[in-house]
């Protein structure tokens, strides 16, 4: 794909993630998200052929100035994403396909120091949630969803919505009807029992009474 086409789509992206998104032209000057994904172009094209040190000034740069950290050796697939940003960081061997929407604070993280795949792997239409945290070699399938503030350490079926820490799956979306299934919580359920218990007995307790 073309880079002009390529950059259209980053701005139909932002149009259409973002209601708050008014022009062409304030996304052009006002959009963190959209620069730090330019800049990641030309850092990613030189990293691919080997140029020493100035792929990471440039990610470095992009930092300086969007407050999001996209290592030049990640993959990012068309149609990308990233809402306001501040505090995103995007590691090495990660791989992002395509309409993909990341939100503030969100990390794509390794959990190995030997040179290998240690970044997860993102399907299509994947939305990932503020301050998620994302870790390891791990894949999370097309058109799932990370709930805000989880912690994923394990791999994501296709169409599920995961919260939590460490991150499970509650729910399940059926894409021939476009129904979800809410899946049990065994986590939440006990404590939703425990709350239950925890009101029965201070209903049973007598309340202190005041000494004269």
């Amino acid at each position: 794909m073309g880079l002009c086409r390529s950059i259209k789509n980053d701005i139909k992206a932002a149009f259409d993630h973002d209601p708050a998104a008014v022009s062409t032209l304030e996304i052009l000057l006002a959009y963190p998200g959209f620069h730090a994904r330019q800049y990641h172009r030309l850092a990613h094209t030189l990293f691919r052929w080997h140029v020493p040190v100035l792929p990471r000034l440039i990610s470095h740069c992009s930092r300086f100035f969007t407050g999001i950290e996209i290592h030049p050796g990640a993959t990012i697939g068309e149609g990308f994403f990233i809402d306001h940003g501040m505090g995103v960081v995007i590691g090495e061997t990660s791989v992002i396909g395509d309409n993909v929407t990341l939100y503030q604070g969100v990390t794509l993280g390794g959990t190995s120091q030997q040179h290998v795949k240690r970044h997860p792997t993102l399907g299509n239409n994947v939305v990932v949630g503020v301050g998620a945290q994302v870790i390891g070699d791990i894949t999370i399938g097309d058109d799932a969803k990370v709930g805000a503030g989880s912690v994923v350490v394990n791999s994501v079926p296709p169409h599920a919505t995961v919260v939590g820490v460490p991150g499970r799956v509650v729910a399940m979306r059926n894409p021939d009807t476009d129904t979800v299934e809410r899946l049990p919580d065994p986590v939440g359920e006990r404590l939703e029992d425990l709350e239950k218990r925890i009101a029965g007995l201070e209903k049973r307790q007598p309340p202190d009474k005041k000494e004269k």
